[in-house]
């Protein structure tokens, strides 16, 4: 099967269960890739995507490339730090100058929320959102989504809780409208100054206590104090809001006794979640960045119409 209805993939608001329970899926077997000695199948061998990142990143980026590649897709990095943009070319010409070189796919991260957006409209490549503004990050929720059914067995009416600057992530956001779509109950608690107004219309339940938000979760997705907020006076201080919504191991004695901590990282420690409680069985970030190059891969394969059968070879 491939994402034959979908030429891009710009966030999950939009897309099906059945689409996202066949990325999920399909990833299995491209994890089983990633533990090969030789981790390179022919699937997308002729195939060229880019990735053009207007944001700094470290996970993201790389799993993007390493999918490519292990899937023999001819992949490319636009450094726009030392590209023509820096010249003053705008993002409309940038786009055709990738398209004319014949690349399949970009893959582009920015600050700007629904620029994603106006790439796809604007380009026959296929387009993959990693990360728009404070809108949506949909592959981040999508390798939440299969890191929590590979340890749970299921997605189906779980209870999770989102801790937070729920106001500015695109994490979150993501994660809501993915999870919903599998009758989980989602939960977000942060302070007042980073909670969206009316963000219970997305069908979610608000907390401003720590303890009462994760009381019986099965799910605990912590995320990253975005410091330069603290910049802008939204709470007064790192140890205060470490003091007030920090989850550590103490914390947790409120949650379900299997339950799962993640992070989409960078963490900080001490901030958000405690160094102890990012070192336990229970965190699973370090597997979330290895389960994001499998549905990476997973999506890439689906939107560029690779080979089942050139998988398990």
């Amino acid at each position: 099967m491939k994402l034959e209805q979908r030429k891009d993939l710009l966030g999950l608001r939009d897309m099906s269960r059945k689409e996202i329970e066949l990325i999920l899926d399909t990833a299995i077997p491209m994890k089983d890739v990633i533990s090969r000695d030789i981790k390179k199948v022919p699937a997308l061998r002729g195939k060229a995507m880019v990735t053009v990142f207007y944001e700094n990143s470290t996970r993201t980026r790389t799993s993007f490339e390493l999918a490519g590649k292990y899937l023999s897709a001819d992949t490319v990095n636009l450094a726009v730090s030392t590209s023509s943009v820096q010249k003053g070319e705008s993002l409309r010409d940038t786009i055709k100058t990738m398209e004319v070189m014949g690349f399949d796919l970009m893959v582009i991260r920015h600050a700007m929320s629904g620029t994603p957006h106006y790439v796809a409209k604007n380009t026959k490549m296929r387009v993959i959102n990693a990360g728009d503004g404070t809108n949506e990050h949909p592959t981040q929720a999508l390798l939440d989504m299969y890191t929590i059914k590979e340890k749970k067995g299921t997605l189906e009416n779980l209870k999770v809780a989102i801790v937070g600057d729920i106001l500015h992530s695109r994490v979150a956001r993501s994660n809501i409208y993915g999870l919903k779509k599998f009758g989980c109950e989602v939960r977000v608690v942060g302070p007042t100054t980073l909670m969206p107004p009316e963000i219970e219309k997305l069908g979610v339940k608000s907390y401003f206590s720590l303890e009462e938000a994760i009381n019986g979760v099965d799910v605990i997705n912590v995320l990253r104090v975005q410091r330069e907020r603290q910049q802008s006076g939204l709470f007064p201080s790192l140890d205060e809001y470490a003091r007030l919504y920090m989850v550590n191991t103490k914390m947790l004695s409120k949650a379900k006794d299997d339950v799962l901590i993640l992070h989409p990282g960078p963490v900080n420690r001490g901030v958000e979640i405690s160094s102890e409680l990012a070192d336990s069985s229970q965190a699973l970030i370090n597997e979330q960045v290895s389960n994001g190059v499998a549905v990476r891969m997973a999506l890439l394969f689906l939107m560029m119409g690779g080979a089942r059968d050139e998988i398990n070879n």
